[in-house]
Order: C-alpha cells, then structure tokens, then sequence
C-alpha cells in the first residue's frame, strides 16, 4: 500500500478560524491556495507539518487532516493541546498566516462497493476521520457506514458537531467512559458487538491510542476482517529524513510518517503486540 510519491509543498496560508470544540481539542480552518487550485490533492489519513511562529521551537508540528474542501481550498485541522507547541497554536488568530507543510503520508485506501464498513475513533484519534467518511460517502456504491465515536466525556465528543452525519447510509454509535454521551462502554466493546453480529465486514478503518489500535489489530486479524489502522507517532520531520518515528512490523522497521500513518492491520505481528511498545 505504499506510496512513494512524496509532496513536500511549503505554503503561507491565512487562518479563517481557530476555536476550541470541547475538551482539550481546537478546530483550526486555514485557506490553501495550493488544494484550490489543485495543485495538490489532500486526502483522509495524510497530515500537515504546522510551523509555530516561536522560533525558539523549531520542528513543525504533525496534525492530521480533518476535512479538506477542494473547491474553496479551505483544510480544517482538528489538534488536541498536549504540550508548548500545540497550546501556541490555540493563540493563533483569524486572519493570522502561518505555513503549512503537506500533503504527507499515505491516506487511506477507500473501498467501495461495500454492504458494511465500519469506521472506528477514540478520543482525538477521531480527527482524520470526518474526511474518511466523506471520502467514503463519494462511492455511491458503499451502502452502510457503522461509525464507532469514543471519548472520555460528553465534552471531549463535542468535536463531533463538527462532522456531517446527516447521510443515512451512517449509523452512529457514540459511547463514552463515563456515560455522559451515548453508552457507558469503549469503542472495543462496540466493534466486539459489531462483529459478533454475524453480519460481514468488509473493512475496518481506525485510528486513536496504540493500545485501541492493538487491539483492534488484533481483532481484525483473528476474524479475518481486512482493517487499516492510522497511527499516531511523535514526528520530527514528517518526510523520511529522520527515524524519529519508526516502528516494528513484520516487514522491518517502517517510518509512520512515509509507510504511513495509515496501515493495513495484517503488517503487525498480532503475537507480540507491537502497537503498544512505544
């Protein structure tokens, strides 16, 4: 599934909004001159390298592309604030420029023609996945979407106002740890009920903390369900040059920021648990 073609455009883009959705998540929309006038082509899975204005912290940094609109150029970042460089960013203001570096990595590969997919994402591993069920909607063949959405809290899963899922091809299953929202349970035991349905999955998208992603792996595998799984890895350069963000898979050593982020499940040797290494 790898794809060697690799985009490094640098761009200046205008911020036309930059707010706070609930826990400790931010929405930020900028504008991209380079995906309006299709120079490049974003799609569900790949992700940006941010530039911080503070020179003092020199790496970009990754943040997964949320939703990318091709026809007015505007990409919607959706970022959790987990250190100096991601709360700099929630000080960013409309009107403010910053430069983006991306398209990178390998997206998702979207099926279609399916009878049941089922979609994934816990916490905020549910960033890249309002493009993917976008992406996935375009295939008028696809017929059902089962879209698996945890969280911590009632306020943690308020990013999800900021998905579409009017269409009724979507069935939305929302639970959280503490049964503010949806049920009392994790995203596991939803996917367990899914499966154990009896009905035939045709693909599983994921993406959220290696440990879920370990065990959805797992899963996946022992029922034979083809799944593709996008992981969330510190990255100092997001093109390759470094080995910051390798991992092991059955294959060798992989950089998630030029195999990946998103994998297909099956690379993973599902008996030593690699996932949760790192």
């Amino acid at each position: 599934m790898e794809n060697n073609h690799k985009t490094n455009f640098l761009e200046d883009v205008e911020i036309l909004e930059n707010r706070y959705v609930g826990g400790d998540n931010f929405l930020m929309k900028v504008k991209s001159k380079n995906t309006q006038d299709s120079k490049i082509v974003p799609k569900a899975g790949q992700f940006y390298m941010l530039k911080l204005k503070n020179e003092i912290m020199t790496l970009r940094r990754p943040i997964s592309l949320h939703s990318v609109d091709h026809e007015t150029g505007e990409l919607e970042f959706l970022y959790k604030v987990l250190g100096r460089g991601t709360r700099e960013l929630t000080t960013y203001a409309l009107g403010d420029v910053i430069n983006i570096q991306g398209p990178l990595g390998n997206g998702f590969a979207v099926t279609q023609n399916s009878d049941k997919i089922v979609v994934v994402g816990g916490g905020i591993g549910l960033a890249p996945l309002k493009q993917l069920l976008k992406e996935l909607l375009e295939k008028k063949e696809n017929k059902r979407i089962i879209f698996i959405a945890g969280g911590r809290d009632r306020e943690t899963l308020k990013m999800l106002d900021n998905f579409d899922l009017s269409d009724k091809r979507i069935e939305v299953k929302i639970c959280s740890d503490d049964g503010t929202v949806g049920e009392k349970a994790n995203v596991i035991e939803l996917l367990k009920n899914e499966i154990s349905s009896g009905e035939k999955i045709d693909m599983i998208y994921s993406c959220g903390p290696h440990k879920v992603l370990e065990l959805i792996t797992e899963i996946s595998n022992e029922n034979g369900i083809v799944s593709q799984v996008s992981m969330e890895e510190r990255m100092a350069c997001g093109v390759g040059a470094c080995v910051g963000c390798s991992i092991p898979t059955e294959d060798g050593m992989k950089k998630v920021c030029q195999s990946g982020p998103v994998f297909y499940a099956e690379i993973f040797d599902e008996n030593r648990g690699e996932l949760s290494e790192r």
